[in-house]
Protein backbone atom coordinates (compact mmCIF):
# COMPACT_ATOMS: atom_id res chain seq x y z
CA UNK A 1 0.00 0.00 0.00
CA UNK A 2 1.63 3.75 -0.77
CA UNK A 3 1.60 6.36 1.66
CA UNK A 4 -0.49 8.27 -0.33
CA UNK A 5 -3.37 5.85 -0.74
CA UNK A 6 -2.88 5.14 3.14
CA UNK A 7 -2.96 8.90 3.97
CA UNK A 8 -6.23 8.75 2.36
CA UNK A 9 -7.73 6.27 4.06
CA UNK A 10 -6.67 7.37 7.55
CA UNK A 11 -8.25 10.80 6.43
CA UNK A 12 -12.07 9.06 5.11
CA UNK A 13 -11.46 7.18 9.11
CA UNK A 14 -11.44 10.71 10.32
CA UNK A 15 -13.80 12.27 8.54
CA UNK A 16 -16.36 10.03 9.28
CA UNK A 17 -15.34 9.24 12.60
CA UNK A 18 -16.28 13.77 12.81
CA UNK A 19 -19.53 13.32 10.32
CA UNK A 20 -20.80 10.10 12.92
CA UNK A 21 -19.77 11.74 16.40
CA UNK A 22 -22.17 14.76 14.84
CA UNK A 23 -24.96 12.93 13.60
CA UNK A 24 -24.80 10.66 16.59
CA UNK A 25 -25.15 14.24 18.92
CA UNK A 26 -27.58 15.81 16.36
CA UNK A 27 -30.17 13.62 14.04
CA UNK A 28 -29.98 10.61 16.03
CA UNK A 29 -30.79 12.19 19.28
CA UNK A 30 -34.14 11.04 19.10
CA UNK A 31 -33.40 7.39 18.17
CA UNK A 32 -30.15 6.84 20.70
CA UNK A 33 -32.45 8.49 23.66
CA UNK A 34 -34.93 6.21 22.91
CA UNK A 35 -33.00 3.06 22.48
CA UNK A 36 -30.78 4.22 25.16
CA UNK A 37 -27.49 3.81 23.65
CA UNK A 38 -26.16 7.10 23.24
CA UNK A 39 -22.94 6.24 25.70
CA UNK A 40 -22.69 2.94 23.16
CA UNK A 41 -22.65 5.60 20.25
CA UNK A 42 -20.08 7.98 22.34
CA UNK A 43 -17.69 4.95 22.63
CA UNK A 44 -17.94 4.06 19.03
CA UNK A 45 -17.67 7.81 18.11
CA UNK A 46 -14.16 7.38 20.77
CA UNK A 47 -12.78 4.76 19.01
CA UNK A 48 -13.12 5.19 15.59
CA UNK A 49 -11.32 8.51 16.10
CA UNK A 50 -8.44 7.39 18.86
CA UNK A 51 -7.87 4.49 15.24
CA UNK A 52 -8.21 7.28 12.70
CA UNK A 53 -5.58 9.34 14.27
CA UNK A 54 -3.75 6.12 14.62
CA UNK A 55 -4.05 5.22 10.99
CA UNK A 56 -2.57 8.77 9.93
CA UNK A 57 0.22 8.47 11.94
CA UNK A 58 1.16 5.24 10.90
CA UNK A 59 0.42 6.47 7.01
CA UNK A 60 2.59 9.04 7.58
CA UNK A 61 5.35 7.28 9.30
CA UNK A 62 5.71 3.63 9.12
CA UNK A 63 7.75 2.15 5.51
CA UNK A 64 7.68 -1.01 4.50
CA UNK A 65 5.48 -4.35 5.03
CA UNK A 66 5.39 -4.28 8.71
CA UNK A 67 3.71 -1.33 8.75
CA UNK A 68 0.61 -2.66 6.50
CA UNK A 69 -0.19 -5.21 9.47
CA UNK A 70 -0.95 -2.91 12.09
CA UNK A 71 -2.55 -0.57 9.44
CA UNK A 72 -5.19 -3.59 8.27
CA UNK A 73 -5.68 -4.51 11.54
CA UNK A 74 -6.16 -1.03 13.25
CA UNK A 75 -8.97 -0.42 9.97
CA UNK A 76 -10.38 -3.76 10.52
CA UNK A 77 -10.95 -3.50 14.12
CA UNK A 78 -12.27 -0.03 13.48
CA UNK A 79 -15.02 -1.09 10.77
CA UNK A 80 -16.22 -4.42 12.95
CA UNK A 81 -15.67 -2.88 16.26
CA UNK A 82 -17.31 0.31 15.97
CA UNK A 83 -19.32 -0.77 13.19
CA UNK A 84 -21.04 -3.48 15.22
CA UNK A 85 -21.79 -0.33 18.31
CA UNK A 86 -22.81 1.97 15.36
CA UNK A 87 -25.36 -0.49 14.51
CA UNK A 88 -26.49 -1.70 18.00
CA UNK A 89 -27.15 1.98 19.11
CA UNK A 90 -29.64 2.61 16.15
CA UNK A 91 -31.22 -0.96 16.52
CA UNK A 92 -30.88 -1.90 19.94
CA UNK A 93 -29.98 -5.94 18.56
CA UNK A 94 -28.25 -6.72 21.07
CA UNK A 95 -26.75 -10.26 19.18
CA UNK A 96 -24.50 -7.58 17.60
CA UNK A 97 -22.49 -7.19 20.73
CA UNK A 98 -21.20 -11.05 19.83
CA UNK A 99 -19.50 -9.22 17.08
CA UNK A 100 -17.89 -6.21 18.94
CA UNK A 101 -15.20 -8.64 20.56
CA UNK A 102 -13.55 -9.63 17.15
CA UNK A 103 -13.23 -5.26 15.95
CA UNK A 104 -11.71 -5.33 19.85
CA UNK A 105 -9.06 -8.09 19.11
CA UNK A 106 -8.06 -6.83 16.18
CA UNK A 107 -7.51 -3.59 17.42
CA UNK A 108 -5.52 -5.33 20.07
CA UNK A 109 -3.35 -7.13 17.24
CA UNK A 110 -2.69 -3.58 15.77
CA UNK A 111 -0.85 -2.34 19.09
CA UNK A 112 0.90 -5.93 19.63
CA UNK A 113 2.29 -5.73 16.01
CA UNK A 114 3.66 -2.07 16.75
CA UNK A 115 5.04 -3.29 19.97
CA UNK A 116 6.78 -6.22 18.54
CA UNK A 117 7.92 -4.07 15.58
CA UNK A 118 8.18 -0.62 15.98
CA UNK A 119 8.83 1.60 12.83
CA UNK A 120 12.91 1.88 14.18
CA UNK A 121 14.04 4.85 12.02
CA UNK A 122 10.98 7.07 14.26
CA UNK A 123 12.52 5.51 17.35
CA UNK A 124 16.02 6.03 16.90
CA UNK A 125 17.22 9.52 15.89
CA UNK A 126 21.16 9.92 14.71
CA UNK A 127 23.26 12.27 16.34
CA UNK A 128 25.75 14.61 14.42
Amino acid sequence: MTAVRATRIAAAFGFLAVVLGAFGAHALHGVLAANQTTAIWEKAVMYHFIHAVVLLLLALTARGPLATKPFLCFGAGVLIFCGSLYTLALTNLKWLGAITPVGGLLLLAGWALLFAAPPTHLCHRETP
